[in-house]
């Protein structure tokens, strides 16, 4: 078992983001990328990469206590750094706080601005009431609504909190490896949580993906809590299911997804709880239950009509991509996306109209496809061991949500796929630990399908826009 991220890997993940992005730079001329973008992008390749490799070494004997601390307060000022910057960034180029083509973020705030200077029943009846549309995304305005009621409708207090949250779920991202894949795998997975880009910009976003990631995996933590204790009382059993609950408020398909991964890791798992089949059946029974209470029929209503309406779904998503220029669009069906889910989106590595922000994201959205090879090496090494039913609980929420989004018209859609990240990255950090000489062999094929993978990607997006 390796104890830590080699030097070895992160210099050739390096290497590779180099060559890729030099190749779609020479290949698509004409569409080249700002060099400033090349540079942030580098900056978040090499600082994760490099970072994870040495974090991972020089802290694999530190106390616990003084690990949490050194993690949570990395990520905080990380997080805080990337506020701050692009706070400012905006505010100069747009002339305002929000990023390129802020549209739903400017509605979140815009709203919960309105509904802070309403009395709360306003509130309540605009999302509750008889005219009400779903609960499927009233978590998230409702938050912000409190937010800008107790301080103001300032945009960057949010922001600020959003950087506790994401620092607070890399500490929770780590108990949960530590307890299902052991310590060293626990502290590489919170580092690379820590280090990752994309969790970082979101930070700065003022969208809902943050305080969703966060309650994502305060659900999974707490469920593989009391599922490994032997001990259960009513609060450790009732926050699971409020925690559940909370995620069918910011989307529907992710609390539904939840639900699932909850009852199958209690029927699968081999954790002590487990091996008492009258308890296992009666927690079944009641968390089924007092999850039908707390999401409510509009829930069910709503996961009844994504499933029925999934195929129109798709077939609208595409047209309405062609029909703004996506030529290509049509041929991303489930069945082309769904083999490559684990290592989507693809990198944007080319200046594009309307996908700034996608680009501010390339870096991190390259580690996604390079560190997709120990994603799969995990998923092997589970089912070769015969461990799967201990990983059972994360292995289900995060196969079982990135094959939801694979058949759905948003299979590259990198805010769709986001919530599949935490699961991702403690898959990625035990893909590492299991590493064997023969498998660190195909990690050189793999490097060379990553760089096919991003010249490929821009070809496709450049072509389905008629560009060349």
């Amino acid at each position: 078992m390796i104890p830590f991220f080699p030097r070895q890997i992160a210099t050739k993940a390096i290497y590779v983001y180099v060559i890729a992005l030099a190749s779609v730079s020479v290949v698509y001329f004409r569409f080249v990328m700002p060099f400033w973008r090349m540079g942030l992008g580098l900056l978040f390749v090499v600082g994760f990469f490099l970072f994870t490799s040495t974090w991972s070494q020089e802290w694999v004997q530190t106390p616990e206590k003084q690990f949490v601390g050194g993690l949570f307060g990395w990520a905080v000022g990380l997080r805080l750094l990337w506020v701050v910057a692009s706070y400012f960034f905006y505010n100069e180029v747009l002339g305002n706080p929000f990023e390129y083509s802020a549209a739903d973020s400017m509605g979140y705030h815009e709203e919960a601005e309105w509904l802070a200077s309403e009395p709360w029943n306003v509130a309540w009846t605009y999302y509750f009431g008889p005219y009400a549309t779903g609960i499927s995304d009233v978590g998230y305005p409702l938050y912000l609504t409190l937010i800008y009621k107790i301080f103001g409708p300032y945009v960057i207090i949010p922001r600020f909190i959003k950087c506790l949250l994401s620092a607070w779920m890399c500490v929770l991202i780590y108990k949960l490896s530590a307890r299902t894949f052991g310590e060293s795998v626990g502290r590489m997975a919170g580092i690379m949580c820590c280090l990752m880009p994309n969790l970082i910009i979101y930070c700065g976003y003022h969208l809902k993906e943050t305080e969703m990631l966060f309650l994502e995996v305060a659900f999974l933590e707490r469920m593989d809590y009391i599922m490994r204790s032997r001990e259960y009382n009513f609060r450790n059993i009732i926050a699971p299911i409020i925690l559940a609950g909370s995620l069918f408020f910011f989307r529907t398909v992710l609390g539904a997804v939840a639900v699932f991964s909850f009852v199958s890791a209690l029927v699968f798992s081999n954790t002590p709880m487990m091996k008492q089949g009258g308890r296992r059946a009666m927690l079944i029974g009641w968390s089924a239950l007092a999850l039908v209470f707390a999401a409510g029929t509009t829930a069910l209503n709503e996961i009844e009509m994504y499933w029925e309406e999934r195929v129109s779904n798709v077939e609208d998503k595409r047209e309405q991509q062609t029909s703004r220029g996506n030529q290509w669009a049509q041929y991303a069906t489930g069945t082309v996306m769904a083999p490559m889910v684990v290592a989507l989106p693809f990198s944007t590595m080319v200046q594009t109209e309307g996908q700034e922000n996608q680009i501010t994201k390339h870096g991190g959205n390259y580690v996604r496809n390079f560190m997709a090879f120990f994603a799969f090496l995990a998923i092997f090494e589970a089912l070769r061991q015969k461990k799967w039913r201990s990983f059972a609980l994360i292995g289900v929420f995060t196969i079982g949500y990135l094959g939801v989004i694979s058949i759905s018209g948003y299979s590259n859609a990198e805010r769709f796929l986001l919530p599949g990240l935490p699961g991702l990255i403690m898959m990625w950090a035990y893909g590492v630990s299991e590493m064997k000489a023969k498998s660190y062999k195909l990690l050189t094929p793999w490097c060379a399908v990553v760089v096919l993978m991003e010249v490929a990607w821009a070809f496709f997006k450049l072509g389905s826009r008629g560009l060349f």
